[in-house]
């Protein structure tokens, strides 16, 4: 049984104005799947999916991202239009229910 969330790229390489994709591939029987992203001290938020679907998401999420969760395949987040502030760490995360999101905004 997988009892890891595994992500790819380990790093990834853009120039402006590109396409960044990166997979997710959540634990076996997980619906739910999130995506962070971290830069310097704040770890922001950006789309929440359950059994496939956009439940959740953020202003940042819908100007640029988009996500995917198609039944076995990867997860994917993909930046439509890279820009210098899209460097940050990100994270994907899963589980079998739903958790509490709580926004700093």
């Amino acid at each position: 049984m997988d009892t890891e969330v595994t992500q790819s790229p380990g790093h990834l390489v853009k120039g402006k104005d590109q396409k960044a994709k990166m997979d997710c591939v959540p634990i076996k029987g997980h619906a739910s799947v999130y995506w962070y992203l971290k830069k310097l001290e704040s770890f922001e938020f950006l789309v929440y999916l359950r059994n496939g679907k956009i439940t959740e998401d953020t202003a940042m999420f819908k100007q640029r991202f988009s996500a995917e969760c198609p039944q076995n395949s990867p997860c994917s987040l993909e930046i439509n239009s890279t820009e210098a502030a899209d460097s940050a760490l990100y994270f994907c995360a899963s589980s079998q229910s739903t958790v509490l999101h709580v926004s700093s905004s």
